[in-house]
């Protein structure tokens, strides 16, 4: 093991605040992991790391090393890149909703790891917000407009949304004849992940855009489950067309308000700022771009 695998093992420490998660990550035993950091500070003559029952901080020699380090890993990464014989390697942690990875991801996923067989793709699904840089993921796809400035966004689609109930609801509830004619009505409560409260549903009017927020006996925060609360009859919800083209086929789902969707939904795909953009993560990234052009308009 040289001295560029002991910088990479004390990146995925720093970014994980763990050895342990830092060893499953890289494959390596835990050991490892902890024998490369003691020869890296002893070659170094400073702790870069405090180690304690319960977290994994740095030093400030261990700030700067870091910051050092990703600089350098980057820049290796850059040379190798340049070459058309460099190949993707590695392992490559994905985050991703469900429904997207079922839908458009694992259905194409087989012939890109034919291309890069070199890769150990990891992906993880989640409705939930991702600290990508703890929680050691290299890139994700996330819906809405991007906030954190500590990241990179490249969007990757619009997704355009719609208004569904069940048949079951409608016969109990009656369809709805506009956006502002919903007394009586319930929906299907989403929690945003970032704030927790329920999300209103949303309307275009015109160029304007309305909200409404009405009663709902059950709220979810998982995408499935969403749905699933929708299909049993338990309200209207509000999700993008994609997601429910198999329910809408078979009757299952109807679509209410059509004249007046929701503003459709924009996809991103995030990376950290501050690490380096392996060659691993930039051809995955290439791919499901153009995996999501071939399935949802761009603008």
């Amino acid at each position: 093991m040289d001295r560029f695998d002991h910088m990479r093992i004390f990146v995925r420490i720093m970014e994980r605040g763990s050895f342990v998660r830092a060893a499953e990550d890289l494959s390596l035993p835990a050991s490892t992991v902890t024998d490369a950091l003691k020869q890296l500070e002893a070659r170094l003559g400073t702790r870069l790391l405090q180690r304690t029952t319960r977290q994994v901080r740095a030093t400030p020699d261990g700030e700067a090393y870091y910051r050092r380090c990703l600089s350098i890993l980057a820049d290796i990464e850059d040379a190798e890149s340049a070459f058309s014989s460099a190949k993707p390697r590695g392992f490559l942690h994905v985050e991703a909703q469900g429904t997207q990875v079922r839908r458009i991801i694992l259905p194409a996923l087989p012939a890109f790891l034919d291309r890069y067989p070199d890769l150990e793709l990891y992906v993880s699904e989640g409705d939930r917000f991702v600290d990508l840089i703890r929680e050691g993921v290299d890139c994700a796809l996330r819906a809405g407009q991007p906030t954190e400035s500590d990241l990179i966004a490249r969007r990757l689609a619009l997704m355009p949304e719609g208004t569904f109930a069940s048949p079951a609801y409608l016969a109990r509830h009656g369809t709805p004849p506009s956006w502002d004619q919903l007394a009586g009505h319930k929906m299907v409560g989403f929690r945003s992940s970032a704030t927790g409260g329920v999300l209103p549903l949303e309307f275009r009017v015109g160029k304007a855009v309305k909200t409404v927020s009405l009663p709902c006996v059950l709220s979810v925060n998982g995408a499935e489950s969403y749905k699933e609360a929708a299909l049993q009859g338990l309200g209207l919800i509000q999700v993008p067309h994609y997601g429910v083209e198999a329910e809408l086929r078979d009757g299952r789902l109807v679509e209410v308000l059509a004249n007046t969707p929701p503003t459709p939904l924009p996809l991103y795909v995030l990376y950290p700022r501050n690490r380096q953009l392996s060659l691993r993560v930039r051809v995955f990234i290439d791919w499901v771009a153009g995996e999501y052009a071939r399935h949802l308009p761009a603008s």
